[in-house]
Order: structure tokens, then C-alpha cells, then sequence
């Protein structure tokens, strides 16, 4: 599950006429690993300028927690999940600006985070055991534009930042405002990435995900199609079948 990725490919098959669909608000629905995705575009020209999805529920899995982290001292975080699991910092607790200035510190701290509180913390989906780890860390803090809510910055995997404020990401921030009664239902908040790039994302419906209060939300950016790559396979290439180096 990516949410830009789904923004992006509602554009791309929508306007290169890999999928055909009626109207000028055309759906689409994507299968992935964490459930069903139902994605959304506002056409106007032929040109989609906004996608929006929906996203599987979403929740506060862990709240107000505190770990040690090796050189970072005591913090705390909360644990939610949008899709995949992310432990949430307020960047300002521990000293961090969130512009692109800064990203080997956010690199750091954020994958020393996502090592302590996997080693001191339990984390279990309530269906899928494919799920149950912390996917990453995200830093949140003050908006730079006036008119924001706020700037996330989602350092995943195994030290990789996201550039947009992350699909999943912002899913699992709607999920824990609107647990911490900080987000009322269908107001919207736009949040920046490290880039100044922004989604805006809702809590539009109140569920049940197993035994956790969820919400489903409702997250729209945009996206640019940049280019088109075309492969050849060369019959005498002796490299045709691929190579592997570790």
C-alpha cells in the first residue's frame, strides 16, 4: 500500500487511456495488501487535477508510549496505523527541523527510534500477521505555509524519507487526531512533506477494526506524469536474463 502511488496511478491510467471510465469524477478500485483501496479523480479537460482515495480503517494502535533510544534519552510517541504502522514524534520534542537541510538527522534519529521501539514494543495486526511491524517513523511539526495543519516527515524502511507527506502516513495522523478528539469528522487538514508538497486528508467515517475505534480517511494530492521508459531485449545480449551483485 502507497498512497501517492495510488494518486499517481489514478492519473497515469486515467489520462493515457489504460482505463476507460465515464464522467468527470471517475472510480477506480485498487487491491492491496492491507485491503481494498477506492480511489476517486476530478477530471476537468480530460486532466486529472485531483485524486483522492479511501483508505482501509485506520487507528490509534499505541498511545502517549515512552522508549529509551540510545543516545536520544527517554521519548514519547504514539503508534499508528494507516495502512502500514508508524511511531509519530513531535519533531520540536527532540530538536529537529523538518526541511530537506536536515535529512541525515532525520535519517538517523528516525531509524534509531524505529530500532528501540521495535525492540521494547509489541505491535500486531488484527488480521494480518504480514503487518505486524513498525514500517516507520514520522516526525511531525509546525506547518511552513500559513493555512497547514502541519509538516510530516516519514523516514521508512530501512532509512529511506519519503518526499511526499506519505499516503499511509497522513491516514494514520487523521487516525490519531481524531482519537485525541483533535480532529472532528470530515474536516479536512493539509499536511506538508519535507518538500513543501502537501495532501489533504479527512476522517469521513467511524468503524470498528477488530477490537480498535477506527476511521476511514479520505486522503487527495496531485501528481504529474514525467515520462515514459521502453525496454528492448536484445536476443544476443549475454546479459539478457539479468544479474545479481551482493
Amino acid at each position: 500500500m502507497c498512497g501517492h502511488a495510488i494518486i499517481a496511478l489514478t492519473k497515469l491510467v486515467i489520462e493515457t487511456g489504460l482505463i476507460h471510465e465515464r464522467g468527470n469524477n471517475p472510480e477506480l478500485t485498487f487491491n492491496v495488501p492491507a485491503g481494498k483501496v477506492h480511489a476517486k479523480a476530478v477530471l476537468k479537460n480530460g486532466k486529472v487535477e485531483v485524486a483522492s482515495f479511501r483508505n482501509v480503517p485506520s487507528f490509534l494502535y499505541q498511545r502517549d508510549e515512552n522508549v529509551e533510544v540510545p543516545g536520544l534519552g527517554r521519548l514519547r510517541f504514539d503508534i499508528a496505523y494507516g495502512g502500514a504502522f508508524y511511531a509519530v514524534i513531535d519533531a520540536e520534542s527532540i530538536g529537529l527541523e523538518l526541511t530537506p537541510l536536515h535529512v541525515n538527522r532525520h535519517i538517523d534519529v528516525g531509524r534509531r527510534i524505529k530500532r528501540a521501539v521495535m525492540d521494547q514494543f509489541t505491535i500486531e495486526h488484527p488480521f494480518e500477521d504480514d503487518l505486524s511491524f513498525l514500517y516507520g517513523t514520522i516526525f511531525s511539526g509546525p506547518a511552513l505555509e500559513a493555512g497547514h495543519h502541519s509538516r510530516n516527515v516519514c523516514v521508512f524502511a530501512d532509512g529511506e524519507v519519503d518526499r511526499s507527506a506519505t499516503g499511509t502516513g497522513v491516514s494514520a495522523q487523521a487516525a490519531l487526531h481524531h482519537a485525541k478528539g483533535e480532529l472532528r469528522l470530515n474536516e479536512k487538514i493539509t499536511i506538508e512533506s519535507i518538500v513543501g508538497s502537501t495532501m489533504t486528508v479527512a476522517a469521513v467515517e467511524q468503524t470498528k477494526f477488530g477490537s480498535y475505534d477506527a476511521v476511514i480517511p479520505e486522503v487527495s494530492g496531485t501528481a504529474s506524469i514525467t515520462g515514459r521508459n521502453e525496454f528492448y531485449f536484445d536476443p544476443d545480449d549475454p546479459f539478457g536474463r539479468g544479474f545479481i551483485l551482493r
